[in-house]
């Protein structure tokens, strides 16, 4: 789940910040025909949600196997 949160996070960051440098993600365009205030709402939510997910979700077993070499050291 952390992968799928840390996806929708970055998302939503994106299509906060790509319009003011006259950028879009085409495949997403239909949010902003339902208005500023919902549009607004969505990509708040993609970050809100998002970051639950990544930080709720369980490490990878990579990340989990270097803490635990980590902590032998």
């Amino acid at each position: 789940m952390r992968k799928i949160g840390g996806y929708m996070a970055v998302i939503g960051i994106a299509l906060i910040v790509l319009p003011y440098f006259g950028l879009t993600i085409r495949f997403l365009d239909w949010i902003d025909n339902w208005g500023e205030t919902v549009s607004w709402a969505i990509k708040i939510g993609l970050i809100v949600v998002g970051a639950a997910l990544y930080f709720m979700g369980k490490p990878s077993e990579e990340e989990a196997t270097d803490t635990v070499e980590k902590s032998a050291e």
